[in-house]
Parts: C-alpha cells; structure tokens; sequence
C-alpha cells in the first residue's frame, strides 16, 4: 500500500489511518505466530538454535515496525538488519550517479604502481576516511620503501579538535598523501593539487578502480560462501587469483614480445 498524494490532509490523514491498521493486523498476525513457536519451544526436549534466532528477528522487527510506522520513530543505521542470511551485510551509499544504494560489505584495497593489490580490509560498519591512515600505518609496515600514496575524496577528513586531519596524519608517517579536498578547496588546497606530482599520482589513480573491476569481473562481485569468516577468506582468495591473473598476462605478453622479434628476425 502506498500513502495518498492527494493535496487534500483528510485524504492523505485517511489513507495514513488505513494504512496504520493494516499494519497493526499484521503485527498481530506475527505476534500469534511468534507466541506459537515459544510454545513449541518449550514443548521440546532439547534446543533449537534455527528456532530461537528466527524467533529473535522476529520479535525484533516487530519491535522495530511498530517504532518506525506507528511510533514515528527513526531507526538508527546500526540496529538494522539488512540480511537474515547475512547478517554482516550493510546499506552502502556511494553517492555515484544511477545507484541510490548497495547491499553488501565494503572491501578497501592497496594497490601499487605495477597493479598488483598489496593489501586489503574488510570494512566492518566503517567508511573510508575511518581506514586510511590504519592503510598507510600497515603498508608502511608492509613495505618499508613506500614513499606515496594517492586515495580518492572519500579518504578526506576534516580538521578534528587536535588540529590535524587525515592528510596531516599520513604526511606523518613519512608518506605523501595525494588527497584530494571533498568539497569545496582553500587556497591552500588548491595550490597543493595544482602541484606536477600531485596531478600525476591522481592520473595513475583511476588504475585502481580498474583493479576493482577486475575483481568483480573475476568473481568478486557476489560472494557465494555464508558467513563473515568464509567471507573474509573468499577476498583474500579473490584478490590472490587477481594478482596471479595478472602476472599471467605480464608473462604472456614478454612471450608474445620475444615470438615477434623471432619472427622479424627470421
């Protein structure tokens, strides 16, 4: 059922009444349900933990129905469940044109001038700019030689109450942070993105999102495995068969390089 558009209130008012009592009827339809699987609980000699975590969501969306519609609540983002069968799956917004939203979980990747992934994390209830110095701290760790680094806006935060931000962080541990400004960019700024180094890191950036394809197109795009641990070996199996695909293709082409040279000579 969907609300009235009517410019008249007692029609939309009506239609929003009529609506609610439906509502009602189906929570009261759930509750019945709900009281006879405790019932039959109970009755059972030994546990059924299937049962009792179906029993669980249950009580806990009617809880959370009866907040939203009938309460008029507002639902915070970390009490939602966006998957019975996968509970670690999240609302991803991106922001970019033609998707509104995604279901799944956020993977941050490392990649190098050469286009293998170095690194990768699994993004628990996190956004970009929550990784990115933890990124750069582990990669530094990881390759000691690691001078520079370019990230999208995403990895941009503001100023905190200690004066620093994510850019002065990472410049912190001996890194140069090609970090775009989100928004709109101080003199500073725009003096600092105008800079020759810092344009051509951001021109060899969009190779990343070429890594990131490549995932998708090579099996990364759904994950066939249940649960957050089979989940997070399934990345790392993913991003392994990408970077051995991809010294494959180098290895293909040095061959193909030689066969011509061969056949020019002969």
């Amino acid at each position: 059922m969907r609300h009235s558009n009517s410019k008249k209130e007692e029609r939309k008012e009506k239609r929003r009444l009529e609506i609610e009592e439906i509502i009602k009827d189906y929570l009261s339809v759930a509750r019945a349900h709900l009281l006879k699987a405790r019932t039959l609980q109970n009755s059972l000699d030994e546990e059924c933990p299937k049962l009792q975590l179906n029993m669980d969501y249950t009580d806990l969306f009617i809880k959370q129905i009866s907040r939203r519609v009938l309460n008029g609540e507002t639902i915070s983002p970390d009490e939602k469940v966006y998957s019975i069968f996968e509970p670690h799956t999240e609302w991803i917004c991106k922001g970019k044109a033609g998707i509104r939203q995604e279901l799944g979980v956020k993977v941050c990747v490392v990649e190098d001038q050469f286009g293998f992934i170095l690194d990768h994390r699994i993004m628990k209830g996190e956004q970009d700019k929550d990784v990115a110095v933890e990124m750069v701290r582990k990669s530094k760790e990881l390759y000691p030689g690691l001078t520079s680094m370019s990230f999208d806006k995403g990895f941009y935060s503001k100023v905190d109450k200690d004066g620093q931000n994510n850019h002065s962080r990472i410049e912190a541990l001996e890194v140069r942070a090609h970090l775009p400004v989100k928004g709109r960019r101080n003199k500073a700024a725009q003096e600092r993105e105008s800079k020759e180094a810092f344009v051509v890191a951001r021109k060899q950036h969009p190779a990343v999102e070429s890594a990131i394809n490549a995932l998708e197109s090579h099996g990364f795009d759904r994950c066939p495995d249940k649960g957050t641990p089979n989940f997070e070996r399934y990345a790392a199996m993913a991003i392994s068969a990408s970077n051995i695909h991809h010294l494959g293709a180098i290895i293909m082409a040095r061959e193909i390089k030689v066969l011509r040279r061969k056949r020019k000579s002969a």
